[in-house]
């Protein structure tokens, strides 16, 4: 592998998402200040430090702190199986051979005899690894407050056996991971507030293929992601009901409301699929952790 090249396309791909984009991703990274190594606490420099900004950014990663795969054992500690480390680049110093040409490299360390070797390593998220002191997940600059479970919903949210993993800047569902993504609990407005995000997750966690396997493509086309949301919105205010949190809001939720409007104005079923499949998600849910739903009323 040429490292130097694998590099520098990674970074000309951040580069042709738009240089703003690109400028933007990185200034907001740079508000936490440069990545840096959990164990060590040394700051990452060079373009490091652009390959970890930008993968803070695309994976959501609340922190700017990372580690080997090595550094978590010995800490202890352990990479989450299907985990993906994000490669970087160091250079070590490396004795020339004989029949090697001097003027490879141009610099005082080549003709000395040395030249240096552009080498890879992998570097993991503290969000990808478990196990850790609990300081390295508190991502705050300000004291938490207190975060008090409200058992009926942590029972819900346990008994349907997700992978729920928090540590991120905002709440989503990885389908590829089939992962629920979240930020560490205290950073919520309040105890009902993260439950009605995490519900809302759960119920997206729902459709996956090996459980409802809810499919909108074919007729919904480019409407199909607003769709799944609508659902997931819909199924999420039946479990928060069925919890009791009347005043609940899904915190950093992104609206769909125009979306959703094309697709009901185009399609006057729409509503009713929607209604449909986020009350078999309600019902998954709730069936997940013993808990019976009312039967369903004749058509």
């Amino acid at each position: 592998m040429d490292i130097r090249q694998a590099i520098t396309d990674k970074i000309i791909a951040m580069l042709e998402k738009g240089g703003n984009e690109a400028r933007t991703r990185w200034t907001k990274a740079a508000q936490r200040g440069f990545p840096r190594n959990g164990k060590t606490g040394d700051a990452y420099r060079g373009v490091n430090v652009l390959i970890l900004w930008d993968a803070a950014i695309e994976a959501g990663y609340a922190s700017n702190v990372w580690m080997t795969f090595k550094q978590a054992a010995d800490m202890g500690a352990h990479v989450r199986k299907g985990e993906k480390g994000v490669m970087c680049a160091y250079f070590e110093m490396v004795k020339r051979k004989g029949n090697e040409p001097a003027e490879q490299d141009g610099d005082e360390e080549g003709r000395a005899g040395f030249f240096p070797m552009c080498k890879p390593f992998w570097l993991f998220n503290v969000a990808q690894i478990e196990g850790l002191p609990e300081s390295f997940y508190n991502t705050t600059t300000e004291q938490a407050a207190e975060f008090n479970p409200i058992a009926e919903a942590e029972a819900l949210l346990t008994a349907s056996g997700a992978s729920i993993v928090h540590g991120f800047d905002g709440a989503f569902y990885a389908p590829s991971k089939d992962q629920i993504c979240l930020p560490e609990r205290e950073r919520f407005t309040s105890p009902e507030n993260y439950y009605a995000t995490a519900l809302h997750e759960l119920t997206h966690w729902t459709g996956h293929e090996s459980r409802l396997n809810r499919q909108f493509g074919k007729r919904f086309g480019d409407n199909a992601y607003a769709f799944e949301e609508l659902v997931a919105e819909l199924g999420a205010a039946f479990v928060v009901g069925h919890v009791g949190f009347v005043d609940a809001t899904i915190e950093n939720h992104a609206a769909y409301l125009e979306n959703w409007l094309t697709v009901l104005k185009n399609d006057k079923t729409a509503i009713f699929t929607a209604s449909k499949q986020a009350s078999l998600a309600y019902d998954f849910i709730l069936a997940r952790a013993g808990k019976a739903t009312a039967p369903a009323h004749a058509e």
